[in-house]
């Protein structure tokens, strides 16, 4: 199934990163038009003044100056190189230094400055729609590398149900997955909380064990 396309931004905020803000007056003028505000963080000592931890991905957008250097410290996640909200470079000098400084921010697209506003729809279309589809692929890549960590406990909870039981893997399977959907839980999430408990169960001494200490008293 194809990604849902965002194509409304009404309600956005958009966060102008910039110490020229003549070079962007058609980039307001044009997101106010698409019903963006725009807001200009200050920037002191070369760093913007801006909360990262307060990003709303749902709302927030960031222009960010590609002439400034270091003026954002945001932390990107790795591998996946995720901002917390979209990042839309403002590209002045197109030197490789500073298109590189723009993409380890995780810009997912760029304007070029002075700001055109018939260039500001399109940028925003990419940018927002670009970072929704990383998320989306970050997440699934999140799931599928959890699941994959998931299977040693139901390897585990397999061996153990068929030693506690006397059955074998294919049954100790499918008793695990039936329990596991009566739940509402995933398979890997059922065998990690069935593991748990039986961490927490005193084991009962072995019948070995019991048949020795009876020999032994006789």
């Amino acid at each position: 199934m194809a990604p849902r396309l965002l194509q409304n931004f009404n309600g956005g905020r958009a966060l102008i990163v910039t110490a020229n803000p003549s070079a962007v007056e058609a980039l307001e003028s044009t997101l106010a038009k698409l019903g963006v505000g725009a807001e200009y963080p200050a920037i002191l000592d070369g760093r913007a003044q801006l909360d990262v931890a307060a990003l709303n991905p749902e709302r927030d957008i960031v222009f960010v100056d590609g002439d400034l250097d270091g003026v954002l410290a945001i932390d990107i996640e790795e591998p996946a190189r995720l901002p917390p909200v979209p990042v839309i470079g403002l590209v002045g000098v197109e030197a490789p230094s500073r298109l590189k400084n723009l993409i380890n921010l995780g810009a997912t697209s760029f304007l070029r400055k002075p700001v055109h506003g018939a260039a500001v729809y399109t940028s925003l279309f990419l940018g927002i729609n670009q970072f929704l589809l990383r998320a989306e692929l970050n997440g699934r890549l999140e799931e599928m590398d959890r699941r994959r960590r998931g299977r040693r406990s139901v390897i585990k909870a397999i061996v153990d149900l068929m030693s506690r039981a006397g059955i074998d893997d294919d049954e100790a399977y499918d008793r695990l997955r039936r329990e596991s959907m009566r739940s509402r839980r995933s398979l890997e999430e059922y065998c990690e909380d069935y593991l748990g408990s039986r961490a927490n169960t005193p084991e009962r001494p072995a019948l070995s064990h019991a048949m020795g200490r009876r020999a032994d008293r006789k």
